[in-house]
């Protein structure tokens, strides 16, 4: 039995739409949100919503830079074990959102 391949994209490897899909997008978009029928999804309990989690599967992209850090500042973070990287990574994510709100 020959295995099936798994198909994997990126935003840069979809293949283009066809016109036929395109104009079968353009009409939904153009359909009012009134127009949904969402009788086959169930409402969320009060339970459901509290547990709720947002972003729970988000993934940003990184980026490779180079940046100047303090060598004391630097000794303390690879002091910590493997993953200083994805420590200050998640310092300056903490920061970030703290001055967002």
């Amino acid at each position: 039995m020959k295995k099936a391949k798994t198909a994997s994209y990126t935003l840069k490897t979809l293949p283009a739409l066809s016109a036929k899909e395109r104009a079968r997008l353009k009409a939904l978009s153009a359909k009012p949100d009134s127009t949904i029928d969402f009788s086959d999804i169930p409402p969320l309990t009060d339970a459901q919503l509290r547990n709720a989690v947002r972003g729970r599967f988000y993934k940003p992209v990184k980026r490779q830079i180079t940046a100047r850090v303090d060598a004391d500042v630097l000794q303390w973070l690879k002091g910590q074990g493997k993953g200083y990287q994805s420590r200050i990574n998640a310092i300056l994510r903490r920061e970030m959102l703290s001055s967002l709100k």
